[in-house]
């Protein structure tokens, strides 16, 4: 069988060296005979860097790594172009080290296609113009640029708000160049994790294309579910692939749910064991700074209504957890909704791991003791599997007592009724529950909390420093629902005192 390509890149390796490689190159075709300036966003490891290098290989006109794949007979391979390929990788942790990767990402474009430049020790702008203009020059052919995490001098340092905008203005000076010199230039591709708005980064580059929610490109990166069914049927043999679809599908690009690749060949690696190696690769800590400084219910992003500028415009001066989450891939799309000239997404949590990991993350963020929200919170399914609603009050009051509120000191989030929601929805989805709904509609309003184990349902209202949930669940009959579906359901009140910031009553009543 072939190899499994992880941590994998270079397509001429991967076919030389005999790597699993499923086929792009339909897309690859589609895009360089039908654009000239195009954008794709996806979340990281999703084998963006991949799919750019396909594209230069197919530019160098190597033809032979081709055989057998979509676009072997089909693309003219005696029309070969001079590539300047630029890839963001290394510390960009101030606009100094940015400056300097520029400078050896030209020198590097320089020695390969063999063209030397006045300017390589002056401005990095200048010397990308040369760069451009003598390779035309040298080549008589029109110059394809390729550019690979566009955005990383960014994302890095929004940690450190001053130095992202810094980088972002080198940048914006950068990446306008290729506008000035556009009859130098074939084809431009850019992959990055966010979308910027075209102001803020790609001033005067109006013709940029991004096709990241085109439907046509939507499996552009990524496994189908035919891939797991075919290409790697013989890696999967003892594999449950109804589990494997609950843990690692579910990313939507408007087209057909498709799989982290990552996901896929580590599970395979570690003989089919459910892990979240995606989420474990690296999880930005500025999602964190973000929940802080907004008002957010985490229950609420598993059926969250936004608009199309929220998931298309990211903005370091006005950033927000929904578009970052949805851009770095915590969220997908659930639902597309054309309402007359409007466009509207339901997002949601692409799967099990990215559901369970992030509450998870968070919620060791908020509580003090790790220890003991681990065993604690280990304990959670076999308590709701026997209906031990007193050891759940225990449990619920220990979390709360274990909470770093001083993160929190003087926010006004702690007078909101979504954050001390966000906690026990985050307990329950770090606890590793398959079904949890936030604010499920009913014919009389929305439940706080709908909590699904085996046979029963866990009904929660929450309340901050005031009462009387349990009577505005039984008074609006929210149970009435479920009451076909399951044999048992329980009521639970929870109101919290915001001075004292515990559970001040708990009440529950078995419905069912």
């Amino acid at each position: 069988m072939k190899k499994l390509p992880i941590g994998i890149a270079v397509f001429r390796d991967i076919i030389e060296e005999n790597y699993i490689y499923i086929d792009k190159t339909k897309y690859a075709y589609e895009l360089i005979t039908n654009y000239k300036y195009t954008f794709l966003s996806r979340p990281r490891r999703f084998g963006k860097s991949l799919f750019l290098d396909t594209l230069q290989e197919i530019f160098e006109g190597n033809q032979k790594l081709f055989k057998g794949l979509y676009i072997y007979d089909k693309w003219d391979w005696n029309q070969k172009y001079p590539v300047i390929k630029i890839s963001f990788s290394g510390d960009l942790r101030s606009p100094e080290k940015l400056k300097n990767r520029l400078n050896d990402i030209l020198i590097q474009n320089q020695k390969r296609l063999e063209v030397e430049c006045e300017k390589v020790e002056e401005a990095y702008d200048s010397c990308f113009e040369e760069l451009i203009r003598e390779i035309y020059k040298k080549y008589n052919k029109k110059v394809v640029i390729l550019i690979d995490e566009y955005d990383k001098a960014i994302l890095d340092n929004l940690d450190q708000i001053e130095v992202a905008h810094k980088n972002r203005e080198i940048l914006k000076s950068f990446y306008t160049i290729m506008k000035d010199n556009e009859r130098y230039i074939e084809f431009v591709f850019l992959t990055g994790v966010s979308k910027f708005s075209k102001a803020s980064i790609f001033s005067g580059l109006n013709n940029l294309e991004d096709i990241s929610l085109n439907p046509n490109f939507g499996t552009v990166c990524g496994y189908t579910q035919n891939d797991i069914e075919i290409t790697f049927k013989p890696y999967l043999k003892v594999a449950d692939l109804e589990e494997l679809k609950k843990w690692y599908n579910g990313y939507n690009f408007l087209s057909e749910k498709v799989y982290n690749p990552f996901d896929i060949l580590l599970f395979i690696r570690n003989n089919f064991k459910f892990k979240n190696y995606w989420f474990d690769s690296g999880t930005p800590n500025f999602l964190i700074k973000l929940f802080k400084q907004g008002k957010y219910n985490l229950a609420s992003f598993e059926n969250l209504k936004v608009k199309e500028s929220f998931i298309n415009a990211f903005d370091i001066d006005r950033l927000n957890l929904e578009t970052v989450m949805f851009q770095s891939g915590y969220l997908t799309i659930k639902e597309e909704i054309q309402r007359r000239r409007k466009i509207e997404y339901i997002l949601t949590y692409p799967n099990f791991e990215t559901k369970m990991s992030f509450n998870d993350y968070l919620l060791d963020y908020l509580v003090d003791d790790h220890i003991q929200k681990g065993s604690i919170q280990d304990n959670l399914i076999d308590i709701l599997e026997v209906a031990d609603l007193e050891k759940l009050e225990t449990t619920l009051k220990a979390l709360f007592a274990s909470i770093a509120y001083n993160n929190f000191t003087n926010n006004y989030i702690l007078n909101y009724e979504g954050f001390y929601a966000s906690v026990i929805y985050a307990y329950f989805a770090g606890a590793g529950f398959d079904d949890i709904r936030a604010e499920d509609v009913t014919s009389s309003g929305r439940i706080d909390l709908s909590v699904f184990i085996d046979d029963k349902v866990y009904i929660f209202e929450f309340k901050v420093d005031n009462s009387g949930a349990l009577e505005q669940i039984k008074s609006k009959e929210y149970y009435q629902k479920y009451i076909d579906k399951f044999n048992k359901i329980y009521i639970i009140e929870v109101e919290f005192d915001s001075e004292s910031r515990s559970i001040k009553r708990y009440e529950w009543e078995k419905i069912l």
